[in-house]
């Protein structure tokens, strides 16, 4: 018997350890096929909502907020350099560069959720990590979107008219506020039906045990 889970998959194109956490959580979603049956649901979280158009570089942005030093910067970028090729993400060798505005990204990705067309968060969703966390592109940048846009098969023209306009500005601000209510504070934070957190970009072999438990607690129920 299968199980069907909702995942919804709190996270900021911004962070690395968001694309780390998503390919680990697809690779035991695959693991588990047969067992369960999952839907997925991508809700927006921003880690820098104040940042100025055209950026910050990124050495300097997370001296500033986390006083950390550049070789503890480099550590680090190999670190999760080296957990996104265990789960088939390839970042970029020096880094996303500069942090950016993500809200438009993310008006863009509660349209993907809204189409028809199956997948086509999922899709979006991936195409913004490639480009910002796997290319150093300015995903800020309206061209830079609509790219990914394109490459997720999704309307272009459509996405244009959204980012020309404040469409789903406010359904952003408010699902972001309902994840902040409920106590999210860092991401990834992955929650299942509802009522089930993971919290941090995890191994696959932990997201596996844990969304088996949570499937056999479901099935009981």
């Amino acid at each position: 018997m299968t199980t069907p889970l909702t995942i919804d998959f709190v996270s900021d194109i911004a962070c690395p350890w968001c694309a780390v956490g998503l390919g680990a959580l697809e690779q035991a979603v695959k693991r588990l096929a047969g067992e369960v049956s999952v839907e997925w649901r991508f809700q927006p979280f921003e880690l820098n909502p104040q940042m100025w158009p055209g950026g910050q570089d990124l050495g300097e942005h997370l001296t500033e907020k986390y006083g950390s030093t550049p070789e503890k910067q480099a550590q680090m970028r190999d670190m999760i350099g080296q957990r996104g090729k265990e789960v088939g993400f390839d970042f970029h060798p020096g880094g996303r560069g500069r942090v950016y505005n993500t809200f438009d990204a993310h008006r863009l990705l509660h349209w993907a959720g809204l189409s028809d067309k199956t997948g086509a968060q999922h899709a979006l969703k991936k195409a913004f990590l490639a480009s910002y966390q796997g290319r150093a592109e300015a995903i800020e940048q309206h061209e830079v979107m609509l790219a990914a846009v394109q490459e997720a098969g999704l309307d272009v023209a459509q996405a244009k008219a959204i980012l020309d306009s404040d469409t789903y500005a406010q359904e952003v601000r408010d699902a972001e506020q309902y994840y902040m209510q409920a106590g999210i504070r860092s991401v990834p934070a992955i929650i299942i039906n509802e009522k089930h957190l993971i919290s941090g970009g995890q191994p696959t072999d932990v997201f596996e045990q844990a969304l088996r438990q949570i499937a056999q607690q479901e099935a009981k129920a």
